[in-house]
């Protein structure tokens, strides 16, 4: 078998609204030996993974899948189920997966959930040679498999404190975003709702506390001067001073670095001399600066604080081991390692008890050795402190919490600063004052552990990250997420982006944009080339200014990797045409359109799905759709349209040449259609039906009519506001229309507006991306000629295709049609440009279905006899708005200079 494509969808995708991981299998030879020609393969595969018989497949009950294997399944979906197994098998909870036909024979599309990345895809390559195996009647080594997926997930996965706050973000319904691939640092939330998190630090955390809690000697300096009880002690740089510092305070005595964590480079109940150079060398290993001071006899707990409230309190204990009488030292330790609890680093309850340095020290200050029989009851310490990351033990003590004491820990917290604070605390019981008691602080801890408190030893866990989440997102019923608009279809969805956006920031909202050309943040273009995947949403979700996000979303995008994001507030869904058929096994438009109706599917509950009712497949879409539907519509007429405002539907529509709402048996009027730029006076269908789709969606945002009518009557078919899209430029006596018709439907749509400028000839520029099947290549070259005079075919992609083939087969097609179409053919688009205004003379058009805009504008520049400039205010009206019964008339060559969405 060989994985041809393996990859992550990171979002609601084709095949389901959950993140799942795709792979397109060939099984080779295995495509001729289902699984019931293989004897035995039932009993061998319950053998390696007995839990498979949990698997209910099809069939919907236990042992499902085993009954199919035994009728006779193909390996791909074999290779489904174990890669669900293995997941499960070290500890992430999975159950959904899918295994597809595809047109091609012995290739399969195997789909299945995950929850972590990494993990989920080092499943499915184990799952195909652990299967490969099987059908080969090869033996397998199922806990070695084991063993290196849990290096992965080990590698990958959230630690304890990070994950509880995520989970409890999570039953919020407030989305997050790893920002990090190897770490802990995270985004909940979107835009500017967002809050970020790095562990158990979080962005409220105060620098100044943050760097307080980091110098031991600062946090006793601040703590003691108010009063609270710490050990006395001083800060040393040698050995020499550190024995002067014992002298003054008498042993014993501990020893820690003046920075540090987790314990690293602590000892305790230091009590003679050269216990001290010992302990000294040791901590100055961590940081040249050492703290010699007082040894606090007591029991060690800590006290974590979150948003100035005490949440838990443990007690805890240095990892240690309990004499039976018979065994050695080394033994106990070893059988104490093999508790299942303990685990390497976070992966469970405890950790295992790691024998270094000190460890050996200690059981020398005991007179012991590794190989001592240690009596029966007798306990031996193994670490100086009592942290779980060095193999502690903690139990849950909050209950027993005096109030003096809690309110000791929450004025630490005021004191040092810091949103969320872990305090240790030596004393004999919190049950009483501090006063009342031996007792001392000698640490205070920024970004603490949860792990001791979610899940102690022995007692009661507790929830601590659900008031992290509370205090970072303090409005319950928010759920920190901005407003998404995810637009698709065939055509228009560019230019439905960038208008909807410009409806928005007119009516004052900061925008993120995403489409194929560039990413906007409020206007400013960050970045150039095609965003219209999931890369670009997660950019504009993580921008902190962003107030609502107008995303365009292609087919491509959601193939390869799902949608950016886990649901939109609003989707769109523009059309259903050919193009892209036969890419990702998207043969046929029915498939294309469910591909499509991903952005539907992903609408929130409450939010609103925007359908074209003109296209049956959108409509249909309408049984994919969560929240509420608006109908966009150019028959007013229509069945559709009729029954869904009778229902007290809302829908856009055309009626008495102008734009307007309708519902149940209200119409208001938003504006007339002469008065849409983009129109070009109704002659630009297409680009009604888009002003139709974005005022749908504004109104869905909470837009007023009012908002709508003024951004649509300023927004313009100009390179400044939407380049490349319906660009009308007059250079040199030329008319010269800019567009990106790259598929049939798209130049049927143009070419309304082509015949409808008058023109002596209509010289256009023309090319197509490779990846298209060559029939579509053919008809679009056909269209091409139907609609021009001269075609000046070029090649600006072969997307896979040898060099001239694409162009050739659309040279074929503009051959195919009868008529007094003069085809060139130019392979440099540029070239081709320059060989069209060669062509061209005064009261001619040129159409440029170009994909180099800003070098054509640049061109065109260089061809004006003065230098740009900006138009005068008063044509600004006659540009947009045209005598009636007229196209738009062209934009002066001089507006090439403006930018942003100043009318041009």
């Amino acid at each position: 078998m060989k994985i041809l494509e393996h990859r992550a969808l990171r979002g609601p995708n084709y095949y389901s609204r959950y993140p799942t991981i795709f792979m397109r299998l060939d099984i080779g030879e295995l495509e001729q030996r289902p699984s019931d020609t293989v004897p035995g393969i039932v009993e061998r595969l319950s053998e390696l993974l007995p839990s498979l018989q949990e698997h209910r497949c099809s069939l919907g009950r236990p042992g499902g899948f085993l009954e199919r294997l035994a009728r006779g399944t193909w390996a791909g979906h074999v290779v489904e189920h174990v890669a669900i197994e293995l997941q499960n098998l070290i500890g992430f909870s999975v159950g959904y997966g899918k295994t597809i036909d595809s047109y091609e024979a012995g290739v399969y599309n195997v789909v299945y959930r995950y929850r972590d990345e990494a993990s989920g895809l080092a499943a499915g390559v184990e799952a195909v040679e652990l299967v490969r195996r099987l059908f080969h009647g090869l033996e397998t080594d199922v806990p070695a498999i084991i063993a290196r997926l849990k290096a992965v997930r080990d590698a990958h996965m959230l630690g304890p404190s990070t994950a509880a706050i995520i989970a409890a973000a999570e039953r919020r319904g407030i989305p997050f975003l790893r920002l990090s691939d190897d770490s802990s640092f995270l985004q909940l939330g979107h835009g500017h709702r967002q809050r970020r998190i790095q562990a158990t630090v979080t962005c409220q955390t105060d620098l100044i506390g943050y760097s307080i809690a980091d110098d031991k000697q600062w946090t006793k300096q601040l703590l003691g001067d108010a009063g609270i009880p710490v050990p006395r002690g001083e800060v040393c740089s040698c050995a020499d001073d550190a024995l002067e510092v014992a002298r003054r305070l008498a042993y014993p005595l501990a020893v820690k670095p003046l920075i540090g964590n987790h314990g690293r480079g602590v000892s305790t109940n230091v009590e003679d001399d050269q216990a001290l150079r010992d302990a000294f060398d040791i901590a100055a290993r961590r940081h040249p600066s050492v703290i010699v001071e007082q040894y606090i006899k007591g029991e060690d707990h800590r006290l974590l604080v979150i948003d100035g409230q005490l949440m838990a309190a443990a007690r805890r204990h240095p990892a240690h081991v309990i004499g039976d009488g018979l065994a050695t030292l080394e033994a106990l330790i070893a059988r104490e390692n093999a508790d299942p609890r303990r685990g390497v680093g976070h992966e469970n309850l405890l950790t295992q008890i790691n024998m270094d340095e000190q460890s050996q020290r200690m059981i020398g200050q005991q007179c012991l050795t590794l190989e001592s029989v240690i009596a029966k009851d007798e306990i031996v310490y193994l670490k100086p402190t009592a942290n779980l990351s060095t193999g502690g033990t903690a139990t849950d003590v909050t209950d027993d919490v005096h109030p003096e004491v809690r309110y000791t820990a929450e004025r630490i917290a005021r004191l040092i600063g810091l949103d969320i604070i872990g305090i240790d605390l030596l004393a004999e019981t919190l049950s009483r004052p501090l006063e009342a008691q031996s007792a001392a602080v000698v640490e205070v801890n920024a970004g603490p552990g949860f792990r001791m408190h979610l899940s102690p030893t022995h007692g009661q866990g507790r929830d601590v990250g659900q008031p992290v989440i509370d205090m970072l997102f303090p409005d319950s019923d928010s759920d920190a997420r901005i407003p998404i608009v995810a637009i698709t279809g065939t055509n228009g969805k560019t230019t439905t982006v960038r208008l909807l956006s410009h409806l928005l920031r007119q009516a004052g909202r900061k925008v993120g944009m995403a489409c194929t050309g560039t990413i906007e943040i409020d206007s400013h273009i960050i970045m150039r080339g095609d965003y219209s995947g999931p890369q670009a949403a997660s950019i504009v979700l993580r921008e902190p200014t962003v107030e609502c996000a107008v995303l365009e979303v292609a087919r491509g995008g959601i193939m390869r990797r799902g949608l950016g994001f886990d649901a939109c507030d609003v989707g769109v869904l523009l059309n259903i045409a050919s193009d892209h058929l036969g890419e990702h096994d998207l043969q046929t438009l029915d498939e294309l359109a469910r591909c499509k109706t991903v952005v539907i599917d992903a609408v929130r509950p409450g939010g609103t799905a925007v359908l074209n009712a003109d296209d049956p497949r959108v409509l249909a879409a309408q049984e994919w759709a969560r929240g509420d539907s608006i109908l966009f519509t150019l028959n007013p007429d229509s069945r559709a349209i009729r029954q869904h405002v009778h229902e007290q539907g809302v829908a856009f529509t055309v009626h008495h040449d102008g734009l307007v709402m309708r519902q149940g048996r209200v119409e208001a009027e938003i504006i007339p259609v002469a008065e849409v730029p983009i129109t070009f006076e109704g002659h630009a269908r297409f680009n009604v039906a888009n002003a139709l789709a974005a005022s749908a969606a504004a109104y869905a945002l909470g837009l007023s009519l009012a908002d709508i009518r003024l951004g649509l009557n300023t927004f313009h078919p100009t390179p400044g506001q939407n380049p490349g899209r319906t660009n009308l430029i007059e250079v040199d006596g030329l008319k010269v229309l800019i567009d990106y018709g790259h598929n049939v439907p798209a130049l049927d749509a143009l070419a309304e507006l082509v015949s409808a400028l008058p023109a002596e000839r209509r010289i256009g520029v023309a090319s197509a991306p490779g990846n298209r099947r060559d029939e579509d290549l053919v008809a679009l070259g056909e269209r091409l000629a139907g609609m021009l005079d001269v075609i000046v075919i070029c090649e600006t992609d072969p997307r896979g295709r040898p060099h001239g083939e694409a162009a050739g087969l659309l040279r074929d097609g503009a051959a195919s049609r009868s008529g007094a179409c003069r085809t060139e053919y130019i392979m440099d688009e540029q070239q081709a440009v320059d060989r069209a205004f060669a062509e061209a003379s005064d009261g001619d058009l040129l159409v440029l279905l170009i994909d180099d805009v800003t070098g054509t504008l640049e061109r065109l520049k260089e061809r004006l006899k003065e230098p740009p400039k900006e138009p005068p205010k008063e044509s600004i009206k006659a540009r947009g708005t045209a005598p009636s019964g007229s196209p738009a008339e062209p934009q002066d060559a001089s507006d090439l200079a403006s930018r942003g969405d100043r009318p041009c």
